[in-house]
């Protein structure tokens, strides 16, 4: 059974950091493409990052971009969403997603990944 498991959201202050973690089981992690996702009250789930676990490229929505990092232990089989100058409008429920086999270099976001966590809420005040 595949599950994704994540951990890490909190109430932070603007300007503050996270560190999200994502625990991926039931299905071989290298073979998988893994996405962050947030939804915010009110608004469509947007993509935030993502990372190939077959050769490590990572990708960034705009919104995210100098801010987040992405980054994944294969030996763990956990994906980690580092989150940096937070910002209130990044306050948001942050999924984590699985899809594949990934055949394909690099990763994207603009699709329904195939497996989702459960979530975990980010709460950034002003």
């Amino acid at each position: 059974e595949v599950q994704l498991v994540e951990s890490g959201g909190a109430l932070v202050q603007a300007g503050g950091s996270l560190r999200l973690s994502c625990a991926a089981s039931g299905f071989t992690f290298d073979d998988y493409a893994i996405g962050w996702f947030r939804q915010a009250p009110g608004k469509e789930r947007e993509g935030v990052s993502c990372i190939s676990s077959n050769d490590g490229r990572t990708y960034y929505a705009d919104s995210v971009k100098g801010r987040f990092t992405i980054s994944s232990d294969n030996a763990k089989n956990t994906v980690s969403l580092q989150m940096n100058s937070l910002k209130p409008e990044d306050t948001a429920v942050y999924y984590c997603a699985a899809d594949g086999p990934w055949v394909v270099p690099g990763c994207y976001l603009g699709f329904d990944y195939e497996y989702w966590g459960q979530g975990t809420q980010v709460t950034v005040s002003s």
